[in-house]
């Protein structure tokens, strides 16, 4: 038995399976939550210990019924207050009898805090409820926007603060419950969770679900529609349209390696299965790390399994994000940096050290070239300890937290050593898991138990965590397979034929964005002669078209059709990490009106994250209703 008392965790006892053993975590009852301006929520006052969640999906009005009964912690006060955003309050009860709760004004951020007057005995409420056929974390997809064609399609995205658009929840991560469900979709249809998920269709629509493991709400995940699983291991799978399943199921073979090797490194992997849900191409980001259930793009399956470093990246998280929680989204860096750090990691010991390198060095240009654009005038938002007063957690979605975050991590590792850094970094995720994390105490641990004074000094803690920009004794990544490229560009630049098909036939993904970002003199006549020679403007891979699209876009390129496949390519994808820098060229290019035109076309596939993010961009006020 493991006895801890955490700063910010459950007051409660959770049993939970880990390699087919039973271990109890006990959390001792008094908790002191950090303050989360990201939520009404007043955990230290009454806190939620586990949902029993009943939800009926209407893909006819676009909406959820549910009922969440949540149990509250043991002491808790005379109120306990919810995090929603339009969400419709149908009635609140405790042992059957109505409880009189208030609705607070409206936060376009926030949403509204529902505050429910609790009798002193009471140990759970009720709150029945309907979303709103707008609400932002759900994307109801249509028949026609899916792989089959036949059936509509449902998912959610919690993730930073949106699962209070489809749960009244206290929605801060440093708040974590257990939870059950009871899901009633369309008969034919499959229903997944972050939770135990079945791997066949229910003769009746009806499924069940467990999370025996205390997870916070924006790792709450829903998906709905005509889904099939194929078995990768024992306890790995792929989940997809049928037009999907085998080539994901190729693509992501190499799951359990990356299990074990993650487990080699840094401890057991406690969440039973790692299961991977291969979604529509309008899921905004590349992943997300629900437990148990990673939601991934399709834009990953490119054939070669180079960009599996993705999934890499999701089960990261299973021990950073998952296991030991960001307090608040502050300190967002300390999930993502941690991911990206142990991404890496995973991919040198499954793929070597020449791959490896090549992520950390697309990594190493994503961090300069975004943090060198965010010092013109947001200099502020290159800190890795956001000041986030109330703004929008998902600002906080950059290159500052995962890239500078990463880079730090290394910095550190190269500074004590691969053999001190790995028993500390083992260590932090033992003696800290299920609870939350923020930067001080992070720092505070770093110092007390690995680093040294000097060596302290020598890696500037507050330079890096607290200041602005790249510091100067940031590492930067040197990958042998890059310098191939490089000499190959060069030949190219200078006139050589573009014909280097007994070098470029073995090339993955990262090569050839590489090859495509580092083009000096972009001139009509060098990106057509690359064209005729690649096919870039017709690559089915994502990757490299939305590489392809920046040089392209600002020389005003038309060639081999060019303008039509950008058109196909941002009505058909939306994940934001490509759609963010190709309608910014299109800006930047004076072609404001041909980005309008095709987003006009492209925004109604847009899950409400992306299409948030390119409103802004583009100046675009959608017209109401």
């Amino acid at each position: 038995m493991l006895k801890k008392v955490f700063s910010v965790a459950l007051a409660a006892t959770v049993l939970w399976s880990c390699q087919n053993q039973e271990e109890e975590i006990e959390v001792a009852n008094e908790m002191v939550y950090a303050k989360d301006v990201h939520s009404y929520a007043q955990p230290n006052t009454t806190a939620v210990e586990h949902l029993d969640l009943e939800l009926d999906v209407d893909f006819v009005e676009k909406v959820l019924f549910g009922k969440a009964t949540w149990t509250l912690s043991e002491n808790h006060g005379e109120t306990v207050v919810f995090d929603t955003y339009d969400i419709n309050i149908i009635a609140v009860t405790a042992e059957g009898k109505a409880l009189s709760f208030t609705l607070g004004d409206k936060d376009e951020i926030l949403g509204q805090p529902l505050t429910i007057n609790i009798p002193a005995k009471a140990k759970q409420i009720t709150i029945q409820y309907n979303t709103n056929p707008g609400a932002r974390a759900l994307q109801w997809l249509d028949p026609e926007q899916t792989g089959g064609k036949k059936s509509p399609f449902l998912f959610t995205q919690s993730q930073a603060i949106l699962a209070r658009t489809w749960l009244p929840c206290q929605d801060s991560p440093g708040v974590r419950y257990t939870y059950n469900a009871e899901v009633s979709v369309p008969v034919g249809m499959l229903a997944l969770m972050s939770a135990s998920n079945p791997q066949e269709k229910s003769t009746d629509g009806k499924y069940h679900f467990d999370m025996e493991i205390p997870i916070p709400s924006y790792l709450m995940a829903l998906s709905v529609g005509d889904i099939s699983f194929k078995a990768v291991s024992d306890r790995t799978g792929v989940y997809a349209e049928q037009d999907m399943l085998e080539k994901s199921a190729w693509e992501f073979a190499e799951m359990e390696d990356m299990i074990v090797e993650a487990e080699a490194l840094y401890g057991p992997y406690i969440w039973g299965r790692y299961d991977v849900l291969v979604l529509p191409p309008s899921f905004p980001f590349g992943g997300m790390e629900n437990p148990r259930l990673t939601f991934a793009t399709p834009t990953v399956v490119v054939g070669d399994r180079s960009q599996t470093s993705l999934i890499a990246h999701e089960l990261a998280h299973s021990w950073s994000g998952n296991l030991v929680t960001n307090a608040t989204w502050g300190d967002f860096w300390l999930n993502e940096g941690f991911t990206v750090y142990f991404e890496m990691r995973i991919m040198e010991a499954v793929y070597g050290r020449d791959y490896s390198e090549m992520t950390a060095s697309i990594s190493h240009q994503d961090m300069v070239k975004d943090l060198t654009a965010m010092m013109a005038d947001e200099a502020p938002k290159t800190a890795l300890k956001m000041k986030t007063d109330v703004e929008n957690p998902d600002d906080g979605v950059s290159a500052v937290a995962y890239d500078k975050g990463y880079n730090f991590l290394r910095l550190c590792e190269e500074t004590v050593g691969r053999e001190r850094w790995d028993a500390w970094l083992k260590n932090y995720f033992t003696e800290n898991k299920f609870t939350s994390m923020d930067t001080e105490r992070f720092l505070e641990q770093l110092q007390g138990d690995l680093l040294t004074p000097d060596e302290a000094s020598q890696i500037g803690l507050d330079i890096w965590i607290y200041g602005t920009g790249i510091p100067e004794n940031s590492p930067v990544p040197q990958s042998p397979r890059f310098a191939v490229v490089d000499s190959l560009r060069g030949l190219i630049e200078k006139g050589a034929t573009p014909d280097f098909s007994a070098v470029t036939d073995n090339w993955s993904t990262f090569e050839w964005v590489y090859f495509i970002r580092g083009i000096k003199n972009p001139t009509p006549e060098l990106l057509l002669t690359l064209d005729n020679a690649y096919q870039f403007s017709a690559s089915p891979n994502a990757e490299i078209m939305a590489a392809w699209m920046q040089p392209t876009i600002r020389n005003n390129y038309t060639a081999n059709d060019f303008k039509n496949h950008v058109d196909i390519f941002l009505v058909n994808i939306g994940r934001r990490k490509f759609l963010t820098p190709t309608y910014q060229a299109m800006i930047e290019s004076n072609q404001k009106d041909w980005a309008l035109t095709i987003y006009a076309k492209a925004r109604p596939n847009y899950h409400a994250v992306s299409r948030e993010t390119m409103d802004a961009l583009l100046e675009f006020v959608p017209e109401e209703g």
